[in-house]
Parts: C-alpha cells; sequence; structure tokens
C-alpha cells in the first residue's frame, strides 16, 4: 500500500506525462483493431491528431461495434478477447446499455481503483483494523448473454464479484452464490441472515441499497443500530449517487463519529475518482488507470463535433462534459457526466450532474427521454393533455421508501388521476430497467406522487425567476427538491 500510494503522488506530480504515456500506450495496442485500421491509428502520433481525426462517441454511435462484439466477434474495438459486458441504464433508444469489460480495464482500472481505496483510506488513518473482518458488500445480479454462450454481461458490481482474485474474496461477505442472486428481495434476506454474525469492518454498495438492507437487520436482530451488530464497523464504501440526502439516515444507522465515509467515481466505463482527503468530498481524478481523459466546456456541448480539452487546459469551476478513451475499447466516448474541477494541482473534481436532465437519487437514472416516452403513454391511455411539468426525488424517511414527486399542469386533466400515475409509472418500469428494479415491490422507490398544478402555475413560476420568454425552458428532471419546493410554495399562496 505504501508503493501504492507512492506512485499515486508520482502522477500527482506529473499529470500531463502519465496521461500522455496512456495516450500512447491506448494508441498503439488498439492500431490493428477494426476501429484502429478504420482511423488509421498507426499514424496516429499525437493527442491533436487523434482528436482531429476521430469524432467523440456516445453509446448510439459505439453500439453497432458493441453489438458485434456481444454476439463473440473479436477484434473490433480493442485486440484482446471480451467475453463480460456491464449492463447498465439505458440512453434515449435502449433499455439497458452494455459496456465491454476487457481484462486490462478489470486490472488496471476497476481492480487497481479497489485496491486503491483501500491504500488511501489506510494512508490518512494508519489505525485502521478493517483487515480484521469483512467487507460486505451488496452487489448485482450477472447472467449469460443469450447471443453468445460465451460472453456474459450484468450489474458493473457482479462482474466484478465474479471475476474477483481469491485473496479479495477471502475479505468479503456473503459468499457470491448470495450476492449474486437475481431476486432482490430474497438476496436482501439472505445477506441479511449471512452476515448478522460476521465481523463486518466495512460497507461498500449504492445508499439506496445499504439502507435496505440496514433496516432489514435490525428488524431481524431488534438492534438499534448497525454497531449494536457489528461493534468494528470503521468505513463505508460508496459512490453511484449523491450521498448528501442519506447521511443524516446513515448517522442514526450508525452514531458514531469515527465512521469513515469514502466517495468513489465509478461506473461501467471506467473508475474515475476517489475522495482522498478525510473533511473534504472533492475527489482525485485517477490518471493512471488506462484511461485518456478529454473535456468538453459545456457551452460547446451541442456542436456537431465539439472541441475538447486535454487536462493541462482546464480551469477551474467551470462545467465539463467528460470524454474518455479506454483500455475496454471505449474511444473519445461520452459518458453522459459533468464534473467541475476544483483544484489543478493535483486535479481534483467534483460531479456536478448528467449532460441532461435527469432524476438519479436511488440509482435509477430516470433521463428526459423516459419522463416524456411514459406521459405521452399516460396521456394517451387517459385522455389527458399536459401543458407543463417537472418531477425531483422524495428521500427516505423513516421507514418510508423514497419516491419520484411529480407536478403536472394539464391543459386536459385525465378524469382519473390515479389511473394515470398507473400508466406513467407502468411504462417507465418498461423502458428503463434501472427504475424498474428500484421500483421492485416499494424496497427503494414507492409509486409516484403525482400533483396537478392549478391553471398558469408553471407561467407565475417562471415570471417570479425572471424565466420567462421563448429561451427560457421549465427545468423538467432536476435530481434536487429546489424546483419542486419553489413551486409548492407558490401554490400554496
Amino acid at each position: 500500500m505504501k508503493k501504492r500510494i507512492h506512485q499515486i503522488e508520482l502522477f500527482i506530480k506529473y499529470p500531463e506525462d502519465v496521461q500522455e504515456e496512456w495516450f500512447q500506450h491506448l494508441i498503439s495496442t488498439a492500431q490493428h483493431t477494426e476501429w484502429g485500421r478504420k482511423y488509421r491509428y498507426d499514424s496516429i502520433f499525437t493527442q491533436t491528431e487523434f482528436k482531429n481525426r476521430v469524432p467523440v462517441q456516445n453509446y448510439d454511435t459505439l453500439k453497432p461495434y458493441i453489438e458485434r462484439m456481444l454476439r463473440g466477434e473479436q477484434n473490433v474495438l480493442w485486440p484482446s478477447e471480451v467475453r463480460w459486458f456491464a449492463k447498465s441504464s439505458g440512453t434515449t433508444s435502449d433499455r439497458s446499455k452494455f459496456i465491454p469489460v476487457t481484462d486490462e480495464s478489470l486490472e488496471e482500472c476497476h481492480y487497481k481503483g479497489g485496491k486503491d481505496l483501500l491504500s488511501i483510506y489506510c494512508n490518512n488513518r494508519p489505525e485502521a483494523k478493517i483487515f480484521t473482518g469483512k467487507c460486505l458488500v451488496l452487489g448485482g445480479s450477472h447472467q449469460i448473454n443469450q447471443l453468445n454462450e460465451e460472453s456474459f454481461y450484468g450489474d458493473l458490481s457482479a462482474v466484478l464479484i465474479k471475476n474477483l482474485p481469491m485473496w479479495a474474496a477471502f475479505y468479503r461477505t456473503p459468499d457470491p452464490s448470495i450476492t449474486l442472486l437475481e431476486n432482490f428481495e430474497e438476496k436482501i434476506e439472505k445477506i441479511a441472515r449471512a452476515t448478522i454474525d460476521v465481523n463486518v469492518t466495512n460497507l461498500s454498495g449504492v445508499p439506496t441499497w445499504n439502507i435496505v438492507l440496514a433496516k432489514k437487520i435490525l428488524e431481524m436482530t431488534g438492534k438499534k443500530n448497525l454497531l449494536e451488530v457489528w461493534p468494528n464497523l470503521e468505513l463505508y464504501f460508496h459512490g453511484a449517487v449523491n450521498f448528501t440526502p442519506y447521511r443524516e439516515q446513515f448517522r442514526q444507522l450508525i452514531p458514531s463519529d469515527d465512521m469513515y465515509y469514502l466517495e468513489t467515481y465509478n461506473a461501467s466505463e471506467g473508475f474515475f475518482g476517489i475522495q482522498d482527503q478525510v473533511k473534504s468530498e472533492e475527489m482525485l481524478l485517477m490518471l493512471d488507470y488506462g484511461i485518456f481523459y478529454e473535456f468538453i466546456p459545456m457551452e460547446n456541448l451541442e456542436d456537431e463535433n465539439p472541441a475538447t480539452l486535454s487536462l493541462n487546459e482546464v480551469e477551474l469551476e467551470k462545467n465539463y462534459a467528460i470524454v474518455i478513451s479506454t483500455n475496454a475499447g471505449l474511444w473519445r466516448y461520452m459518458i453522459g457526466d459533468t464534473v467541475k474541477f476544483t483544484s489543478l494541482s493535483p486535479y481534483r473534481i467534483k460531479i456536478t450532474g448528467r449532460t441532461k436532465h435527469f432524476i438519479n437519487a436511488f440509482g435509477e437514472e430516470v433521463i428526459i427521454d423516459n419522463a416524456e416516452r411514459a406521459l405521452q403513454q399516460a396521456c394517451a391511455k387517459t385522455g389527458a393533455v399536459i401543458r407543463d411539468y417537472t418531477a425531483c426525488p422524495v428521500y427516505f424517511k423513516g421507514d418510508e421508501a423514497g419516491a419520484h414527486e411529480w407536478i403536472i399542469e394539464f391543459e386536459l386533466a385525465p378524469s382519473c388521476i390515479e389511473d394515470f400515475t398507473d400508466v406513467m409509472d407502468s411504462t417507465l418500469r418498461e423502458i428503463n430497467s434501472d427504475y424498474d428494479a428500484k421500483r421492485f415491490k416499494d424496497l427503494a422507490l414507492r409509486r409516484p406522487l403525482v400533483r396537478v398544478a392549478p391553471s398558469a402555475t408553471f407561467f407565475n413560476w417562471m415570471k417570479t425567476r425572471g424565466k420567462l420568454g421563448g429561451q427560457n425552458k421549465v427545468p423538467r428532471l432536476a435530481n434536487n427538491r429546489e424546483y419542486v419546493d419553489d413551486i409548492l410554495k407558490l401554490m400554496e399562496i
């Protein structure tokens, strides 16, 4: 671990040099792939040539290549054999997307990130005792890809668990046969029973599901908090969603000032950042994980082939969309996240949102297209006509699961708002696999709350904000309650 801390200090000291080395390595490694031949990687020697020759990509543009890889074709985007795919929430055209996971990305990115979490934590807290017990990992499920017997897909967490080295498996609980169960209700029940008597010293997973598990364990044991179940609990690794709304709930579940919370920036596409400071939620951008970074200023985002900045060109406190080229064969791939640099020496970031409106308070990743399609279907089935709407999360409260709260102003209201809500909810479940998973038996997400706004509500709200006019639009989805709470106050007047 001390050796790794020294390596981290090196890329902090020489960030541009490390990125240039990885850029050259990625280009030379992939030059004989189909993609590499198409863009003549053998004659690309500089980052500028790379940017000029290869257009910025997204999942839809890479999808034809990935679909061929799912069927078993090799040497398409990356030269080594690709057998695993991480399934994540869909784009505007797909319910789910499948991100290739190579041996190189497993070892040099995802697992390296996991080891760095431990290195950074132990460096910040030398008296740590997490290795005296086990890490409780709340993972996903995996299944065999039906298009090809040799290919597999699942949630990223499941892919990682399935490929873990033996030494790592020794420190994890419960057994993978439980962790990878597909039925979430059964999984929670079995994880709780399997870990109650284990010396759990650290937790890992999405906050939403960890709260569900914690409540199940307290229900089973009759204990008041998790420290009565696991007295040596000292660390929680978290990521995927904003932790702020969950912080107070975790304080109640784990009432200790010594509990350490460590945020990560880990996605299906790669492992990008780790919170490396004790009292700051900023994350260190990890520069030696087989990822070459570019950044699109938000004002250039809608350009046909937007100009990007290299690491040494970014500025503080500006929003950028991230573009990555990786050792999993993703080339100039815009992942959809936006970040802001809080420090340039070293490079530290904060996640500021998505390139599009979305709700992702519980890992459900509902995007604007999902909302529009669900509302369209609800209107078609009930005869309603919508004038304006917005939506946001309702966070966990006591024993209640979360929810989405919608404020809808109708031109023609449905005869039964409950029927409208049911159609909207069921359509969202059909078109978004992550939303469907969170809605399973109301464990993480309850049925949506739909509030009918009086006529002219949104006009008056936009007027109070000084946002009247053709170029000003009602924000459709937000990952916080700012807009909805503001409108609700207006509706009370």
